[in-house]
């Protein structure tokens, strides 16, 4: 049974007959008296409550019966319906127990969605088993490890992946939250549709707009055609917005309102269009302290947040590591044309007590080193400490600065600018010689002020 309480009886009426539609048992209490008359006497699967049910529209009363309501019982799921305006308001709501929140004028499909959504997620969850189990189960294909750390997240996004809540994947680079992402894709009821990667860290504000939600002929000096934007891309799919920390506020604002309302306007068009999409976010940062210090918007992180996926290091996950070099050497077989190609079992024990502070990346990165500059079939552990230590801290410690002599921030400058030069300014070459994407190193140059149309920096 599903309880709204909201005093406005028209809003009462309407939300009932569209939940009694989708098939939910559903009943409805204008006042506080009301809502725990019916809280005796039954337990309620999920509350819809209206913040500013009563006159008064400050939603102190709304909050109120938030708080009693989770005093009563604080398994009950409560999603919180307000207006833009008070957004705010859903956030404290949010930090006092409520699951969701949802803005007038909401739509239909979006509010069913995060019902269903919640009400799934409450189902309690079971012990994760054995790999084997989860294989039969979905499809982790690509996600190499035994790791009970590893195994309890992937019984986690299987739960969740069927339903078309926001996940926040969290973790140090190089832990593998793109293949997390991927495998919540691939497991959901979207996966026939379109899985879409945007690096927000590489695209610069100015820019922002145009990329994920496009623009129409004419909406700025270089834009010839329309252009489709990534969220219209992901229609019916699912968006991947990776380093989402590195958004500035202003983005921040524009993002949210999508993500709130499930509405945009391409650049320089004035027409709505509706997009569905589900939304998976990842970060290496702190979001929580970014919040702290006011450059993460915290209506946007409880947003994004519903499930909160934390990926552990690799050397949280020793035991793993010897798998993934095996399945990475592997890959090398076919790649190379290799067939004999193999580890010995002292290597992959060696490997195994490697810091590896680059995590995942770095040790496929090592193996694929190894695999390369070793002449023999078989690779020992000779051939990964001289390969390790040619790819690391020896050879770049005569290039780099003393410690406490330069910035990272002016060393970054610098090394830019070597590379503008190098490269005769030409953006593509520049981005590539640096391992970073062009809309990443677009962002550089307008922080730093570095110009790019001229053949001079």
């Amino acid at each position: 049974m599903l309880l709204i309480v909201d005093d406005d009886l028209a809003i009462r009426t309407s939300l009932m007959l569209l939940l009694k539609k989708e098939g939910f048992e559903v009943r409805g209490a204008g006042s506080p008296e009301e809502t725990f008359e019916i809280l005796k006497a039954a337990t309620p699967e999920l509350v819809l409550l209206d913040l500013n049910f009563s006159i008064e529209t400050s939603g102190k009363e709304g909050m109120h019966l938030l708080q009693r309501i989770k005093k009563h019982n604080a398994t009950i799921p409560v999603i919180l319906i307000t207006g833009w305006g008070t957004i705010d308001l859903a956030v404290r709501g949010m930090k006092e127990g409520a699951a969701d929140f949802v803005t007038k004028p909401w739509q239909n499909d979006y509010l069913i969605q995060s019902i269903r959504t919640i009400l799934n997620l409450a189902k309690p969850a079971q012990q994760a088993g054995s790999r084997r189990k989860l294989d039969q189960q979905y499809h982790f294909e690509n996600i190499v490890g035994e790791d009970p750390k590893l195994l309890d997240i992937l019984e986690t996004i299987g739960r969740v992946a069927p339903t078309d809540a926001p996940v926040l994947i969290t973790g140090e680079s190089g832990t593998g939250k793109e293949l997390v992402a991927e495998a919540i894709h691939l497991n959901s009821r979207r996966k026939v549709r379109p899985f879409v990667k945007v690096n927000l860290g590489g695209i610069s504000s100015t820019l922002f707009e145009s990329e994920l939600f496009g623009h129409v002929r004419g909406a700025f000096t270089d834009a010839k055609t329309d252009r489709m934007g990534r969220f219209e891309m992901a229609h019916r799919g699912t968006i991947f917005l990776d380093e989402i920390g590195e958004l500035d506020l202003a983005s921040q604002v524009k993002l949210l309102r999508v993500l709130q309302e499930r509405t945009f306007e391409p650049l320089g068009s004035s027409k709505s269009r509706t997009v569905d999409v589900r939304v998976i976010c990842a970060t290496n940062r702190n979001l929580e302290e970014m919040v702290a210090q006011g450059t993460f918007r915290e209506d946007l992180y409880y947003r994004i947040n519903l499930i909160t996926v934390k990926l552990p290091a690799l050397r949280e996950r020793p035991d793993d590591i010897p798998l993934l070099s095996a399945f990475f050497a592997n890959n090398l077989k076919t790649i190379y044309n290799r067939p004999e190609l193999k580890i010995s079992n002292a290597a992959l024990k060696w490997l195994g007590t490697l810091p590896l502070q680059g995590n995942i990346r770095q040790l496929k990165n090592l193996v694929e080193r190894t695999v390369l500059l070793a002449g023999n079939s078989v690779l020992d552990v000779d051939d990964f400490q001289r390969n390790l230590n040619a790819g690391n801290a020896a050879s770049a410690q005569k290039q780099v600065p003393e410690v406490g002599s330069i910035t990272l921030e002016e060393m970054e400058y610098q090394m830019i600018v070597r590379a503008m030069q190098h490269h005769q300014n030409k953006v593509s070459k520049v981005a590539r010689s640096l391992g970073i994407t062009r809309f990443a190193l677009y962002r550089r140059l307008e922080k730093f002020g570095i110009s790019f149309d001229s053949e001079e920096v």
